[in-house]
């Protein structure tokens, strides 16, 4: 008897822990919390703290309320001037309504997926209305803000204030960067060679301006040469002319000395002569 009383404290004991247990919660600091009773929400826990809730038939559901960060992949938009871009963008949010923030998405997860596609469709519609020229303009600030006001709006029917809205790059997709690359290295080659052909026709002329000049310039030095020459032979005429009529024996004599030497050269063939020849007349007279 005693045995099973003992039993029966013992379980009650159990069951009186299990109770006090679950009828117990905390909430942090970072926290705020939802009361549930028949997976109906009857409480908004928003203060940190030892919380009590009736046990087994109650439960908590938590959420954090500190800023939350939403990085969603890029995606591509189509401006308004038909351009396409690659918008990456990142949203700061938090749960400022957590009742509403249950009632609609329940999870955080559900929330991020929901709070992309608010994002997204805000970021589509107002670029798909202004051109890229203006997105690279000081309207930026301006379009940032629409953006903002546009997803905040949509945000606060799930219980959701967002922070901010950035776009953190904007690129042009990778197949029009390569067509652009491509476009600009065909203008880079094509005036390549429209300058390396203006440097071959400038060189022609330029070679053909020097030789047109060399030739001139040859010309004239031939010119003055021949002048020069006439001038020096006119007056090596007129000193041998002067010196033969001052002693035309010995003008003979000297001349006669050139033609003995031009006649005995190396490179000159023999010549057979008789000796009682004109050519010999001062060898005959130097041998007497």
């Amino acid at each position: 008897m005693k045995n099973q009383l003992k039993y029966v404290l013992l379980f009650l004991s159990l069951l009186a822990f299990v109770a006090l247990w679950q009828s117990v919660y905390i909430v942090s600091q970072v926290q705020q919390a939802i009361v549930l009773q028949f997976g109906e929400p009857i409480r908004v826990v928003k203060d940190a703290g030892l919380k009590f809730k009736v046990p087994f038939i109650q439960n908590v559901v938590y959420y954090d309320k500190r800023l939350l960060n939403l990085d969603p992949p890029a995606q591509e938009i189509v401006l308004g001037d038909k351009k396409r871009l690659d918008v990456d963008s990142f949203t700061r949010y938090q749960i400022v309504d957590p009742l509403k923030f249950y009632q609609t998405v329940r999870t955080e997860f559900q929330a991020q997926s929901k709070l992309e596609e608010i994002v997204n469709s805000s970021v589509r519609n107002v670029l798909g209305r202004i051109t890229l020229q203006e997105l690279l303009s000081e309207k930026r600030s301006q379009i940032m803000a629409n953006i903002s006001a546009a997803v905040k709006n949509d945000a606060s029917q799930i219980g959701v204030r967002v922070a901010e809205v950035r776009i953190r790059r904007a690129d042009l997709p990778i197949e029009v960067l390569q067509a652009i690359n491509d476009r600009m290295k065909a203008e880079r080659e094509r005036d390549a060679k429209e300058a390396r052909a203006q440097g071959q026709q400038a060189a022609q002329q330029i070679r053909a301006t020097a030789d047109k000049e060399s030739t001139i310039i040859v010309a004239e030095a031939e010119k003055q040469a021949q002048i020069i020459k006439g001038e020096g032979d006119k007056q090596a005429t007129s000193i041998w002319n002067t010196a033969a009529g001052v002693d035309a024996e010995f003008y003979a004599f000297y001349r006669s000395l050139e033609a003995y030497r031009n006649a005995v050269a190396k490179d000159k063939n023999s010549l057979v002569l008789s000796p009682d020849a004109e050519f010999f007349k001062y060898f005959k007279t130097k041998i007497k």
